[in-house]
């Protein structure tokens, strides 16, 4: 999955909307000024959370864990050959039993 303008686009015009179009037509009164501000950090905080969640999906830190038997039958449907590694001494020893470690 990669960046698309789009999204990036119409959420960026919604929060510069909030922070910045927002605070101009907010009516005169005492807490005018933190009104304002507060539509402005408002409309940043989103948009950055936003951004920050939006990018995390670009390239995925976690991904699904697969069985060894769900890669093996994937990999055999798509004609892919798979060199099998083995992670632990038993599957070596049991594979192969001349084996010495």
């Amino acid at each position: 999955m990669g960046a698309s303008a789009i999204p990036f686009i119409i959420f960026t015009v919604i929060w510069a909307g909030v922070g910045g179009f927002l605070p101009m037509v907010v009516p005169k009164g005492p807490n005018r000024g933190i009104i304002q501000v507060i539509l402005i950090l408002t409309g940043v905080c989103c948009w950055l959370f936003w951004l920050c969640c939006y990018v995390a999906q670009m390239n995925p830190l976690i991904g699904p864990k697969l069985d060894r038997n769900t890669v093996l039958v994937v990999a055999k449907q798509w004609g892919i050959e798979i060199l099998i590694v083995f992670h632990f001494q038993s599957d070596l020893t049991k594979a192969f039993p001349g084996y010495k470690p």
